[in-house]
């Protein structure tokens, strides 16, 4: 008999994991090479989606046309396949990929539309002098967090997160993004819905159907996906179900409305400054660095949620805080090469860990070579860049919910009987939800954010905190963790603060160094403290 006078057999609680179980292959481990090749490529292309949306938001409104956007487009590209390897050899180490970022568009917009740039009659020299004013913005916003990283700033303020802390940050890391998954499904819903309806039966019920070849369709669920419905959509677009319909409608739903294929060259390496010497403005710099603030919180959020899809142990504050210089650095490079955007740590891919169950660091430098080889041979990057969005928000319905469930299992690090515990994660959550519906929609309305003063560069930089879910719900999280009840005797074990405490330090737990020391012994002279 159990203690308590109950069975044996009664119900127990699930145990606490520091490494999530049932992942096929660790931050560490590697599959056969031809499996880890085409997983590469099937990160390459989730990761295009966002790539292709970010630059065609930009581009038109900077004055550039289909030529500019297929440039663009490539030098994100090779500019992220830089940043990855970086990133996974000398950063986190996490199997992340470090593409474009929603948090610089606004930024972005702002300087595109200034009107300094209203004597210029030229479209393709008023792309060149935005641009130009874009790169120089991105390279002071590296310096900044360069120096939040690289100087441990990030590490201070890490070993304070808690699991309580962190898990409304995972979760609005994905959720936040809701806008990006069905919304832009149903702008083609006939090719959208089949997608998603694809991807979910691929990967969660053929598997239990076909028990001996579970690994394939779980792990290329996305590629198969794919395949099927740009094929369905080819056949649609060749038969003219969309001649006659509206311009919108046919944009989203053709496979030759993209104008890639036909602007991009055959080959074309990006090079620093090849729209021209970047110029500085302070008040767009100030902007940009309140969007490179928003990205490092959310590539947190993203971190988190590859060590545990990587089924590797919490990262140290020194790894993370590595992590946070080496996107600064990325930023630079943005800078240099003239992105248009800043980067960050993608989300989608994060959840493309989880849905795959491979957290190879591996498979992701594989990924990041597709970037530079496709980013290079312009044509045929174009043909694949050139798939309808709606098939890729269809993907995105699934990876950002796993990112965001990878938040949920934080949780079990937490007392959930505690009111304490329940109001902080309700909280935060619901106010990470409702402050950027608020700001988003106030400035989808007056064409102004809510913070509306004479100073612009003022008002950019609350928009931009603000309309991020992550950045508020870390923001009320942190907060109320750190202060209240604070010297309750009970706060510590509710928080979960017990259960990372071994990983506060690089040395405390042996599996740290398995995971995340430095390739060719580079520890002895960039050690982790």
């Amino acid at each position: 008999m159990a203690a308590g006078g109950g069975k044996s057999d009664d119900f127990q609680p699930f145990p606490v994991k520091d490494q999530l179980p049932g992942v096929d292959f660790c931050l560490s481990s590697t599959p056969s090479w031809p499996e880890a090749v085409l997983l590469g490529f099937q990160h390459y292309l989730v990761m295009l989606g966002t790539t292709v949306i970010i630059s065609s938001i930009i581009v038109p409104l900077m004055g550039g046309g289909n030529v500019e956007k297929a440039d663009v487009i490539n030098t994100v590209l090779f500019v992220a396949g830089i940043n990855t390897l970086l990133q996974t050899l000398f950063g986190s180490r996490l199997p992340v990929v470090i593409g474009a970022s929603y948090a610089f568009i606004i930024p972005t917009i702002s300087i595109a539309l200034s009107r300094r740039y209203s004597s210029f009659v030229d479209p393709h020299r008023r792309f060149k002098a935005s641009m130009r004013d874009v790169q120089g913005s991105l390279i002071v916003a590296s310096f900044f967090t360069m120096v939040i990283g690289f100087f441990g700033f990030w590490r201070i303020i890490s070993r304070f997160f808690s699991p309580l802390a962190a898990i409304p940050l995972v979760i609005l890391t994905g959720l936040g993004l809701y806008a990006q998954g069905f919304p832009q499904l149903a702008r083609c819903i006939e090719i959208g819905l089949p997608a998603l309806v694809a991807v979910v039966f691929l990967s969660q019920y053929v598997p239990h159907f076909l028990k001996s070849r579970r690994g394939i369709f779980e792990r290329f669920a996305i590629l198969f996906s794919i395949a099927i419905i740009w094929a369905f959509a080819e056949i649609l677009t060749a038969a003219g179900a969309y001649d006659n319909r509206a311009p919108q409608t046919q944009f989203s739903c053709r496979t030759d409305r993209s104008g890639l294929i036909s602007a991009a060259p055959w080959i074309r390496f990006p090079y620093p400054f090849q729209w021209g010497r970047p110029r500085f403005n302070a008040g767009d710099a100030v902007a940009v660095i309140a969007a490179s603030f928003v990205a490092i919180i959310e590539s947190t959020g993203t971190f988190i949620t590859a060590s545990r899809y990587a089924s590797a142990t919490p990262m140290p504050p020194s790894v993370l805080s590595r992590g946070v210089g080496w996107l600064g650095v990325g930023l630079f490079l943005d800078g240099l090469f003239g992105t248009g955007s800043g980067s960050t740590a993608s989300v989608e891919n994060a959840g493309l860990l989880g849905l795959t169950r491979v957290g190879s660091r591996t498979v992701i430098q594989i990924s990041a070579l597709f970037m530079l080889f496709f980013s290079v041979l312009g044509k045929f990057g174009a043909v694949l860049a050139s798939i309808p969005l709606p098939i890729m928000a269809a993907l995105y319905c699934v990876l950002f919910a796993y990112v965001a469930s990878a938040g949920l299992g934080l949780l079990q690090f937490c007392n959930l009987n505690s009111f304490r515990t329940k109001f902080i994660v309700g909280f935060s959550v619901f106010m990470g939800l409702s402050v950027p519906q608020y700001f988003n929609q106030y400035l989808l309305v007056s064409g102004h954010g809510p913070v509306h003063t004479r100073s612009t560069w003022f008002n950019n930089v609350m928009q931009v905190i603000f309309s991020s879910p992550a950045t508020v719900g870390f923001i009320v999280a942190f907060f109320l963790d750190c202060t209240h009840s604070y010297g309750h005797s009970s706060v510590r074990r509710d928080s979960g603060r017990h259960w990372w405490e071994k990983f506060r330090n690089f040395n405390t737990d042996t599996r740290s160094e398995e995971f995340y020391s430095l390739p060719a012994n580079l520890n002895r002279f960039f050690p982790s403290f």
